[in-house]
């Protein structure tokens, strides 16, 4: 599955978890290694780097933000293999 599909997918099925949520692409020339989704739901927000597959190469600097921004809020790197476990999680991080 190409990436681009994967992330078509992920934001509906974000859209179905989080009715009121809103899903933002992030420009990768803007800042090279920030994810590639922003969800913004109520008062909370995670960043998501989305993956063709379990174990692609994370390109340079995509860690360091992944990283930094889970330290912040919520962040991660999501691909088909891991989705629905990172979903879960990030239910538990918007709805305690």
């Amino acid at each position: 599955m190409l990436e681009r599909d994967f992330q078509k997918k992920l934001i509906k099925k974000i859209h179905d978890k989080f009715p009121d949520s809103i899903v933002l692409k992030n420009d990768s020339t803007y800042i090279q290694g920030i994810p590639d989704l922003l969800v913004l739901y109520k008062e909370k927000w995670a960043m998501l780097e989305c993956k063709r597959k379990d174990g692609a190469p994370a390109r340079p600097n995509q860690k360091y933000y992944v990283d930094k921004l889970n330290d912040m809020s919520f962040a991660r790197f999501i691909s088909p293999e891991n989705a629905e476990e990172v979903l879960n999680e990030l239910q538990q991080t918007f709805e305690p």
